[in-house]
Order: structure tokens, then C-alpha cells, then sequence
């Protein structure tokens, strides 16, 4: 099985952390969506709220549960020294193995534990509190509550990598050496998703998300930034509310959901960096949603949800794409943008009106801009407008294979940056091949032995003189490589990336990668052709005339990289395609990647005129 997939990349699945409350452990279903997102290739992290749990353990060894009232109002299990270990039973007798067997039953393999075990989780002790205990108001110096100061990451992600779920409790181990510490379970989930670097974070409870009004279960919030939730937040709600901005301090896209269900469709999700215009909100909100390649379901859901909101039919298609469609008419337009991104490690935020953040860039912008477009315009009778969100654009370019199985159009927009005043006209295109070889170990001290990864350096350096002398202006790169023996044998394998001028026609590089290689494994990962659109296409006409109707002199592009144009030119014959979307294509796939607000609304307004352009001529055109 290879290691390096399409690219090297040390990046895993993506990881949920999920924080279920005890009363939502009662609830069958909450576990039917943990084992969906396995199922989905997702990597699990629970952390499982104790409440129900210790009530009912304390009940059966015949112990009351003793509280305090803090100076804020609120009450608080007492936890003294000699509380802990029944509470550390508590959870291991009732609320872990109920995890446990409930998992197990949908077949996932579950590693189980409070969080002090092997310090997998660290607190320093919180300070003595004034608290009124037993009826009276005192100084309470022995109650075990702390405060998260260490994660053990290395371990947890090599449980993540060995079970299927890895679920995790309070207490956790007392960084000076002490008895262990009580933590609020919603902030343990988040300052565990915080160090783990997850992808998205779930507070799940038995509301839909944060109320307005606490007796009125139709009075969710839907959204909410740093400091507005706790207006509204009561009781165990105050909790959930903190560890979500806890959270936000992080990268992981975070809700509060409910009742009793993952879904943040019905809960409250959490912004970390609120749009400094409306009209900038959902390109905002779309950056910030995790979507690396393989986990852009979340994102998917989102905007099937804002497009429901904004009369649009939508839908997420059998290999995950978003699909939104208006209008039925024969003329049929095609907007094909990507969902996902290339793995990322920092907090989306605004600067001004500059957005930075992954995705912003390529190609979120460009996907906003087409929804948005979508939305505001009148598709007439003649013609259909369809906005396809892809997946796997970064990698497999799975979801374009589908669209151009499955989605003909009369002309295609690609969501790609071109900046806000030119248009991409031509890609070159791509072929991306997995090379295998294996030697027979032999020691190195001999003379004449040859490795595995000797053979395959010196097929990497033929082929990249073969395919010079073929194709001056063909681009190479070994995207990974790897050799390690295997008994008798050493294996090697390596990726290898040709960028194709249109001029070179991609089966013929093929062809020659395979005759140059030899007794050499060849899997051909991708071979799509390069792609040019002549300037005379109405398509690209319909864009000059809306850059000359924003004061801007049209600019044509022809690129040297590749995109779902490509995938789609490997069987669409003589259908006009285009790349449009703003932001600096420099910027791609690097920490510095952002997004002007100027930039993105001068791309929606050409984007609009474009496209009205260009469904008006063919109601004129059309017999």
C-alpha cells in the first residue's frame, strides 16, 4: 500500500473532538453519527460529559454527591481529595463503558480513559475559592478543581492512529503531583482540540445550540462571535459557551449542537473573526470551516443550508460535491468551484478589510462569489445556472470526474484565482504518476549493489531528460519519495509531477513515462491534457465586455499550473471553459495567503455582469 498517496504530506484525517454530555449519552442516535463520521475516514476524539454518570453511581454506593455555590451564582460539584477516586469510579464503572459498548456494537474499536491515566491530560490546581458549602460562606482551600496546562499529544495521536474512537473523561492528573484534578468536561474537549490541532469541534448538548430564552427551545442562536454568547448563556450553558471561545483561540471550525445530535445545522456555531461588512460575512464564515482535501462534508452542509436560506436548490451529491442549481431552460451554464484546501495550521482573522486564512484565496473567494451570484440573479426560462462546489480538487480531483460524468453544461466557469481583472484562458496540463521498484537486500559494502532507491533516482533522472528533449517547456517535480526494505526485498516508491504545454499531448508523455521506466511499476495518477479557450469565444467575450463596463482593460491568462478545467477537457469537446476568481495566485497554498474586500467585490461585480452577459446572447442566439 503506498505511503504517499497522490502528495507527500505528513498531514492525517481530519479530527473531530467531541464533547457529548452525559444526558446525550442516553441518546442511540449521537453514536449512529460518530460511527457515520468514522465511516467517513474521520479521525474521533469524545470526551464524555459525567453528570448522569456519577449521579447514578453515587446513588448505588449509597454516597450523597455534595455541591457548592459559587460567588457568581453557580453551583459546582465538591471534589476534596477523598471525592476523587469515587468519582474516577464513577466513570469507569458507568459513563466510559456505556461509551465503550455502545461503539463496539457499531463495530468501531474504542480506547477508553480518564484523562489522568499516564497523564495523558495536565492541570495546574486552581487557588482556594470562597464558596458557600454545607449552608455556610467560607474559604474552601481543598476542593481538587484545575486548570489544563498540558496535553500529551504524541500519545493521543497514536491512539487516534490505533483505535477507531479514543474517548477520554475528567478527572486528569495534577501536574505537581497531587490527587487528580476536576475539569469542566466542555473545556477539557476544547483545550484538547486546541493542542491536537482539530479540524472541527462539537459541544454536543440537549438544546439546539444556545437559546435566547431558556424556556423556549425555538430560541437558538445560530451564530454567535467572542463575548456575545454569554449574554444569553444560564447555568451549564455559561460552560459550554466558555469552552467554546476557549476554543476559538485555536483552528478548529466549533459548535454547540444539539439536542442531543452532531449536526451544527440545529445549534450555534462560533466565529472567530466576524466580517467587517455584511456582505462579506459568508466568504468569512466559508474560510473558516476546515475542508482540507477529504473532509469537506461540513463545509458542503453549510452551504446547502445557506443556499436553502436564499431560494436555491441544493444538494450534496453521491461523491460529496455541493450542487446548486437554478432554472431549467436548455442553455446551460456551469460555475465549477473546489470546497476543499490543502492542509492548514492557523486562525482564519481580518486585518482591515484583508482576510487571511487558507482557502481564501484558492478558492473559497471564488466559490462565494459564485453562490452569491447565484442568488441575486434572475436565471430566465432559456437557461440553467449551476454551481458545483467540488471535492478533492487538491488531490484526486474526484469530484470533477464526477461532474464531467454527470453534469453536461454549454459552458464553464472554473473557480480559480485570475485576480479581480483577468481572466484565465488555458491551463497547462497534468500528468501525475506513482513509481514502484524492488531490489533484493544486499549489504552495501559490496561492490555492484543496487537499492531500491538507487534505481529509483536513476529512473527520476531519465525521465526527466527524456521528457525535456520531448517537451522543452514541460515542468517536473517529485512530489515525494520513499525506499525502506521489506525482508528480502527493498521497496521504494516515488510521485512524479509533470506540468504539460498544450502543445504536448498528455497520452504521448504517458506512453513515454512507461517506456522509460521499464521493469519499473507505473501507476498513472492523473493525466489530464492542457486546455486553451480562444479569445473570440463568447465566453470570454461576455467577461471583456463586463471589465470594460467596470473601467478595467480585459487580460487573458494562459497558465502553467492545472485545474478542474483540465479534468473536465479530458472528454468535453468544444465546450467553452474559463477561470475566474479573485485574490493573487502567488499566494496559493502559503501562510501568507489573503483576500483584499476590494479585490473579492470588484470579482463579484464582474463575475455578474459576466454571466448575465453571457445567458442574454443566448437568448438571442438560441433558434
Amino acid at each position: 500500500m503506498s505511503v504517499l498517496g497522490h502528495v507527500a504530506s505528513t498531514r492525517k484525517a481530519a479530527l473531530y473532538v467531541i464533547k457529548i454530555g452525559s444526558a446525550s449519552l442516553a441518546h442511540e442516535g449521537v453514536f449512529d453519527e460518530v460511527a457515520g463520521l468514522r465511516a467517513r475516514g474521520a479521525r474521533l476524539l469524545l470526551v464524555a460529559g459525567g453528570a448522569a454518570g456519577i449521579a447514578r453511581h453515587y446513588a448505588d454506593i449509597g454516597r450523597p454527591v455534595r455541591t457548592m455555590r459559587m460567588r457568581g451564582g453557580g453551583e459546582v460539584r465538591y471534589c476534596p481529595p477523598q471525592e476523587i477516586p469515587h468519582i474516577v469510579a464513577a466513570y469507569e464503572q458507568v459513563t466510559l463503558p456505556r461509551v465503550r459498548n455502545a461503539l463496539a456494537e457499531r463495530g468501531l474499536g474504542v480506547f477508553t480513559a480518564v484523562a489522568q491515566t499516564g497523564a495523558l491530560v495536565s492541570a495546574l490546581a486552581n487557588p482556594p475559592v470562597r464558596a458557600e458549602l454545607d449552608g455556610r460562606v467560607c474559604v474552601v482551600r481543598d476542593h481538587r478543581a484545575g486548570t489544563v496546562c498540558a496535553v500529551d499529544v504524541d500519545c493521543l495521536n497514536q491512539l487516534l492512529e490505533v483505535f477507531d474512537v479514543v474517548c477520554l473523561s475528567p478527572p486528569v492528573a495534577d501536574a505537581a503531583g497531587g490527587a487528580a484534578l476536576n475539569v469542566d468536561a466542555d473545556v477539557l474537549a476544547a483545550e484538547l482540540a486546541n493542542a491536537l490541532d482539530a479540524d472541527h469541534l462539537r459541544l454536543v448538548t440537549g438544546t439546539a445550540g444556545l437559546l435566547t430564552d431558556p424556556e423556549d427551545p425555538a430560541s437558538g442562536i445560530e451564530h454567535a462571535t467572542r463575548g456575545e454568547g454569554q449574554a444569553y448563556a444560564r447555568g451549564r450553558m455559561r460552560q459550554k459557551v466558555r469552552a467554546a471561545e476557549i476554543a476559538l483561540n485555536g483552528t478548529a471550525d466549533v459548535a454547540i449542537t444539539g439536542p442531543h445530535i452532531l449536526s451544527p445545522a440545529s445549534g450555534t456555531r462560533f466565529w472567530r473573526a466576524p466580517a467587517p461588512a455584511a456582505d462579506l460575512s459568508l466568504l468569512s464564515r466559508v474560510v473558516e470551516i476546515s475542508s482540507i482535501s477529504f473532509d469537506e462534508r461540513e463545509l458542503g452542509e453549510f452551504l446547502v443550508d445557506w443556499c436553502t436560506e436564499h431560494g436555491i436548490h441544493a444538494e450534496i451529491d453521491e461523491v460529496g460535491n455541493l450542487v446548486a442549481t437554478r432554472g431549467s431552460g436548455p442553455e446551460r451554464l456551469l460555475m465549477l468551484g473546489h470546497l476543499d484546501t490543502v492542509p492548514h495550521r492557523w486562525p482564519v482573522h481580518w486585518d482591515g478589510d484583508t482576510l487571511s486564512g487558507r482557502g481564501c484565496v484558492d478558492a473559497k473567494g471564488s466559490l462565494v462569489a459564485f453562490l452569491e451570484t447565484l442568488a441575486e440573479m434572475d436565471v430566465p426560462s432559456h437557461a440553467q445556472v449551476r454551481v458545483i462546489g467540488a471535492v478533492e480538487e487538491e488531490n484526486t480531483a474526484r469530484g470533477a470526474f464526477f461532474v464531467r460524468d454527470h453534469y453536461p453544461a454549454d459552458a464553464v466557469i472554473i473557480g480559480e484565482p485570475s485576480g479581480a481583472e483577468a481572466l484565465t484562458i488555458g491551463y497547462y496540463g497534468l500528468l501525475k504518476v506513482r513509481l514502484s521498484v524492488a531490489e533484493p537486500v544486499g549489504h552495501t559494502a559490496g561492490h555492484g549493489v543496487v537499492t531500491a532507491a538507487d534505481r529509483m533516482v536513476h529512473v527520476l533522472s531519465r525521465l526527466r531528460d527524456e521528457i525535456a528533449a520531448t517537451s522543452p517547456n514541460a515542468m517536473m517535480a517529485v512530489l515525494g519519495i520513499h525506499a525502506v526494505n521489506a525482508g528480502h526485498l527493498q521497496q521504494g516508491e516515488a510521485v512524479f509531477d509533470v506540468r504539460v504545454p498544450q502543445e504536448t499531448p498528455v497520452e504521448n508523455l504517458v506512453t513515454l513515462v512507461r517506456q522509460v521506466t521499464e521493469a519499473v511499476g507505473v501507476e498513472v495518477l492523473r493525466a489530464t491534457p492542457g486546455v486553451i479557450t480562444p479569445r473570440t469565444n463568447a465566453l470570454v467575450k461576455a467577461f471583456s465586455r463586463a471589465f470594460r463596463e467596470m473601467d478595467t482593460a480585459p487580460r487573458f491568462l494562459a497558465k502553467k499550473g492545472s485545474s478542474d478545467m483540465n479534468t473536465l477537457a479530458t472528454t468535453w469537446q468544444d465546450v467553452p471553459m474559463v477561470a475566474y476568481g479573485p485574490g493573487d495566485a502567488a499566494l496559493d497554498h502559503t501562510p501568507g495567503e489573503r483576500l483584499e474586500a476590494a479585490e473579492f467585490r470588484k470579482a463579484r461585480a464582474v463575475l455578474a455582469r459576466a454571466v448575465t452577459s453571457w445567458v442574454n446572447e443566448r437568448e438571442r442566439t438560441t433558434p
